[in-house]
């Protein structure tokens, strides 16, 4: 079972964390199941850029990014060519190490 490693994040995950994930999941919905509280302003529709997610390690076993997905992250804070919205990317088979970015392009947090 592949590993999502998120790096420390000062308000998300002070500590970092490692955790197992079942293929076919997206790094959203593994994050909030272990009390990573990703925010997802749109309920992970890729309607916004909140969840949006630097992929440190492990970049190329994800799936490729679509048209809708990369129209949004061209309007993401700290956009880099690792980056994609956490509720579009699928976990393969490979660990991954995502960094959470300090800032979202979100005026005000909805407390999910």
């Amino acid at each position: 079972m592949p590993q999502v490693i998120f790096l420390p994040h000062a308000e998300h995950c002070p500590e970092g964390a490692v955790i197992e994930v079942e293929a076919g999941e997206t790094v959203l919905n593994a994050a909030l199941a272990h009390g990573i509280d990703i925010e997802h302003a749109c309920e992970k529709s890729c309607a916004c850029t909140t969840c949006h997610v630097v992929i440190r390690e492990g970049f190329g076993s994800l799936e490729p990014s679509d048209e809708l997905e990369d129209d949004m992250l061209d309007k993401a804070w700290g956009l880099e060519p690792n980056s994609r919205l956490s509720c579009q990317a699928v976990v393969a088979d490979q660990d991954l190490v995502v960094e959470i970015p300090k800032y979202t392009i979100n005026q005000v947090s909805e407390g999910h």
